[in-house]
């Protein structure tokens, strides 16, 4: 079983002070990702983020239901957070946010360490394809939504 990374970095016109709120707000994941997933955040809301919370989704990839718990395993706003599958279809997934100020503008910076079941040769036809969409269609709705 390998582990693998996925990185993106996105720049902002803002200070960190006024992005991180939108990234630490889970009610803002569904704006942000693809329809065609069907997300959608089990645990009531409003949704208190801390380090130790838990959060339910659900979700359809290739059309098969998903649930998926994330748990905030590390939270240290406005600079960064960490979310980690508990529960999902990745055998494991750790999820870094990180912000940083470039002059007045903001440097978010995703960087996700995975590993899935199959191994390499699902990873290849499928797993990667499907982040490298979710994460395309996350960068161009935040460039319409945040600038």
């Amino acid at each position: 079983m390998g582990t693998f990374e996925l990185l993106r970095t996105m720049h902002f016109p803002k200070p960190r002070e006024e992005i991180f709120p939108f990234f630490a707000d889970p009610e803002n994941l569904e704006s942000i990702t693809p329809p065609s997933l069907h997300f959608r955040i089990l645990t009531p809301t409003p949704i208190e983020v801390q380090e130790g919370t838990k959060i339910d989704y659900r979700l359809r990839l290739h059309g098969i239901p998903i649930r998926w718990t994330s748990l905030i395993s590390s939270w240290e706003p406005p600079f960064r957070f960490v979310d980690q599958q508990i529960r999902g279809p990745y055998r494991q997934w750790i999820h870094e946010h990180r912000f940083e100020e470039v002059g007045h503008e903001t440097l978010m910076t995703d960087r996700v360490h995975y590993s899935v079941p199959g191994g390499s040769w699902i990873h290849r036809l499928f797993v990667r394809p499907d982040l490298e969409r979710i994460f395309d269609y996350r960068a161009k709705v935040l460039r319409e939504l945040i600038g």
